[in-house]
């Protein structure tokens, strides 16, 4: 069972336990949701052979693009529990898989977690840590032994923690209304169903004419 799935199940248990339910996940509104399984299969899916792109060079790209998507998908639903923590274990991987190219595998946590070699064969999206590595602190270095038996980094840790705390509040009815903010741009446009004076259009104002009060008030009337 992969940590991800692990994470899931034990979240929706402990969920359970706490006296939540599943029907709450009907209610939770999920804005540009297609970044997520876009960035979930860029991730799991073999780099393509490429005759122009060297097939780290591929893999990398790829690794990147899916982290890029995960990362906006997540601040654009920055109001879900537990988004702050996975926007910041995205983050931290992101931190570590760019400047290296893939994510860096530590030997020894290798060894703890009951691999029987440290080597990596067929695997384009990590590679053993060296010591030209940058940030190797963020790389996977962190054990989880058999019958587990795979190897997180800190960003997953932080990403898991995430995936829990959304799962066990959503179960608990605590998660409050995921609403996106408001346009920044064309906040004045109001749609074609209203009438022309309340559309905010330039130009579909009535115009204004001044009341003799006003009028006096500016010293137009003597």
């Amino acid at each position: 069972m992969t940590p991800i799935l692990l994470i899931l199940v034990a979240a929706v248990l402990a969920g359970l336990l706490a006296g939540g339910s599943l029907r709450p996940f009907d209610q939770v509104r999920v804005h540009w949701w297609a970044l997520a399984p876009v960035g979930l299969v860029l991730q799991a899916a073999p780099p393509p052979h490429l005759p122009f792109l060297a097939p780290d060079l591929t893999a990398a790209l790829m690794l990147l693009g899916s982290y890029a998507a995960l990362l906006a998908f997540t601040a654009i639903n920055r109001r879900l529990p537990g988004a702050p923590l996975i926007l910041a274990g995205i983050a931290l991987n992101l931190a570590v898989i760019a400047p290296n190219g893939g994510m860096p595998v530590d030997p020894a946590a290798m060894r703890r977690a009951g691999a029987e070699s440290v080597t990596i064969e067929g695997d384009t999206k990590h590679h053993l840590m060296s010591e030209d590595d940058v940030l190797p602190f963020l790389g996977d270095t962190i054990a989880l032994p058999k019958p587990i038996g795979v190897i997180v980094s800190v960003g997953d840790v932080e990403l898991y923690a995430g995936l829990s705390w959304f799962v066990i509040m959503t179960m608990l009815r605590r998660a409050r209304e995921n609403v996106r903010p408001p346009a920044r741009w064309f906040q004045r446009y109001r749609g074609k169903h209203l009438p022309p004076e309340r559309r905010g259009l330039p130009g579909r104002h009535p115009p204004h004419r001044a009341t003799p009060a006003a009028a006096a008030r500016w010293g137009t009337v003597r």
